[in-house]
């Protein structure tokens, strides 16, 4: 299946400006969906859609400030571009320091909120591959027994093998063998490799359980 289409999404209350933003999306060939209220949005906003918000700090209802708390509280990982009128700087520097991309004072230059636009389609697209390869790190960590997770945790804080079989309780060799099925199940290339996906994936090593076990 193809990728999503990235979709910019423009939230204002003046039908002129949503009119406006769409033409221009539309002159570049991007992709826009318009709404009047916030509500509007969250209504019809699908979860997980790569794209960017475009909206108007000052809304009818719930403002663009916010809707942009309340998708940071949501874990929505959605870009923000805010507009703003001249008298609503300060509310727009709030927006920036609860994580929007920029803020664009109307009346904007269109070339300026294109290039906005185009980073934080970007940065949508980047997140989206970062949630993926981690879901597949996920997988493929959910994949291995509980003795190969604390085998793994014990690989990683650089332990040899002798004093992980000490530490677990099991012979050497059954120790070797656990790693060979790590490093397959987790497709690690290399240690630095296997670390890298366990400080994604594992959880606390304090949290693995390792616990003795009769020697095998």
């Amino acid at each position: 299946m193809s990728a999503p289409e990235p979709i910019v999404h423009v939230i204002d209350d003046e039908a002129d400006v949503r009119q406006a933003l769409a033409l221009l999306m539309r002159s570049v060939n991007l992709k826009s969906r318009t709404y009047a209220s916030a509500q509007e949005f969250l209504a019809d906003y699908e979860s997980g859609s790569p794209g960017c918000l475009v909206v108007d700090v000052r809304l009818p209802g719930m403002s663009g400030l916010e809707l942009q708390e309340r998708l940071t509280q949501a874990g929505i990982a959605l870009p923000v571009i805010v507009m703003t009128g001249h008298g609503d700087i300060q509310m727009a520097v709030r927006a920036m320091r609860a994580g929007a991309l920029d803020f664009v004072e109307k009346p904007f230059h269109d070339q300026a909120l294109l290039d906005r636009v185009h980073e934080g389609i970007e940065r949508s697209l980047h997140l989206q591959d970062v949630a993926g390869e981690r879901g597949e790190l996920q997988r493929r960590y959910a994949s291995l027994t509980e003795r190969e997770k604390q085998v793994m945790a014990q690989v990683i804080e650089g332990r040899q093998n002798k004093l992980i079989a000490d530490e677990l309780g099991l012979s050497t060799r059954t120790v070797e063998t656990h790693r060979a099925h790590i490093i397959e199940k987790m497709g690690a290339t290399s240690l630095s490799h296997l670390v890298r996906m366990a400080i994604a994936v594992m959880p606390q090593h304090g949290s693995v359980g390792l616990v003795r076990g009769r020697r095998s």
